[in-house]
């Protein structure tokens, strides 16, 4: 199966995919955040009781585990607690995310050496939350505004709120970029490499044809904002991006202060890992490109989407393009170790990840799913919400049990060269 979700990607950068299996064979749970196509062949060829033909086709997130959530500076310009990574968005099951995170909650907690009692525990918490927050939907249908503020969260996500509104855009740029005659361009790193002139006329065409693709709305003052400073080939990116070609972009900013440019990543985007193993007819003639596919996605999932987002094509193919924002800081697990510490955050999660399946970007014009997604889920579950949760937390801990043996066959397949590519 990895063999065949990865095999391009492998030919066309074997050295950042032996990074990425090291990662995945570190433990478990990085296996787990890197094998979301093993995740979807199992899934998918299971009877899903818990769905109909409505809850069956929303907008899911795709690769829903304990660390794709983080912080973010929205189009308001409040800084958010949220879900993040919409690589991976597509239309499916609304169980699938949950099995998902349950799963990845599972082993977290086996991870920390948690009793099973206190994993259910969790599991069980972060479903309820995730019930609620569907209840609030169904009751104030026009109220799709929820969100984790600075003013809202208290505990570890208050913190981590505190944290992101801690930094800014000039620390960003001043540990990416340096001012050479007068201008600012991008600093000599490991991680970049400067463009031929062929390549860096290619990117500043497609950086031209991706302004249009922001909504008007969305949309800065061009006399200035957008004016390229500098190109350069990016590399080193997480596990879930490893082989993908990807460019940052330096433009100038809302004036000609050197303390207000933005850096922008121009990544190709991937064909989503659940794609693979659902009919995808009706879904994929609406989107050009898997670019598209994402941008599309993402405004549908996340309310009030960063105002930078958009997508372009480059050699035929789609890329993604995003601010790359100081703001965002990912959800450190290692500081929360004990399941009454836990407790609350995962409560927030599933609350977050019903505002995700519910709430779309004032921008989102999709018509794929056109109906109200909670009274889809709630319908869904009319009467056996109780039965629902215990399913699904019984599938994350045995799920994560198949996990642990898949890590330690991958584990041995990689270093014996029988998984696509060689160890050394």
């Amino acid at each position: 199966m990895l063999n065949e979700a990865f095999a391009p990607l492998m030919e066309a950068d074997p050295a950042a995919f032996r990074v990425k299996y090291r990662k995945m064979a570190m433990d478990p749970f990085a296996f787990y955040r890197g094998t979301a196509c093993l995740f979807y062949a199992d899934v998918t060829g299971r009877d899903d009781e818990w769905v109909d033909d409505r809850s069956g086709r929303i907008w899911i997130h795709g690769d829903l585990h304990a660390e794709n959530f983080g912080t973010y500076m929205n189009s308001d310009g409040r800084l958010v607690f949220d879900v993040n990574d919409f690589d991976e968005a597509y239309i499916g099951h609304f169980t699938w995310d949950l099995q998902r995170f349950a799963a990845s909650l599972a082993l977290m907690g086996w991870r920390k050496a948690l009793p099973e009692a206190d994993v259910r525990a969790l599991v069980g918490r972060f479903l309820r939350g995730y019930l609620s927050q569907i209840n609030h939907y169904v009751a104030s249908p026009h109220d799709d505004d929820f969100a984790l503020y600075l003013d809202n969260t208290d505990g570890p996500l208050r913190a981590l709120l505190q944290a992101a509104r801690l930094r800014s855009r000039l620390a960003l740029l001043e540990g990416n970029t340096e001012i050479t005659e007068g201008v600012r361009v991008f600093r000599e790193s490991g991680t970049v490499r400067h463009l031929g002139a062929r390549e860096r006329r290619k990117v500043d065409r497609a950086f031209a044809a991706y302004l249009d693709s922001i909504p008007e709305s969305k949309r800065f003052d061009r006399t200035l904002f957008y004016e390229v400073r500098d190109v350069v080939g990016k590399s080193g990116f997480g596990i879930g991006s490893a082989g993908l070609p990807a460019y940052n972009v330096l433009v100038e900013g809302f004036n000609q202060s050197l303390d207000n440019d933005v850096v922008l990543s121009m990544k190709q985007a991937n064909v989503p890992a659940v794609s693979r193993f659902v009919d995808r007819r009706a879904v994929e003639s609406y989107f050009e490109n898997e670019a598209h596919r994402t941008v599309v996605s993402q405004r549908a999932l996340q309310a009030h989407t960063d105002p930078l987002l958009g997508w372009t094509t480059l050699d035929g193919v789609g890329y993604v393009v995003a601010e790359v924002s100081p703001y965002e800081i990912d959800l450190d697990w290692g500081e929360l170790n004990e399941p009454g510490d836990m407790a609350s955050v995962v409560e927030q999660l599933g609350r977050a990840t019903a505002k995700v399946h519910c709430a779309s970007d004032e921008d989102s014009d999709q018509s794929l799913v056109a109906f109200q997604v909670e009274e889809a889920v709630a319908a869904s579950l009319e009467g056996r919400r109780r039965a629902f949760v215990e399913a699904v937390t019984e599938f994350g801990l045995e799920y994560a049990v198949q996990v642990r043996r898949d890590h330690a066959l991958f584990v041995e397949a990689f270093r014996e060269g029988r998984i696509g590519i060689a160890s050394t």
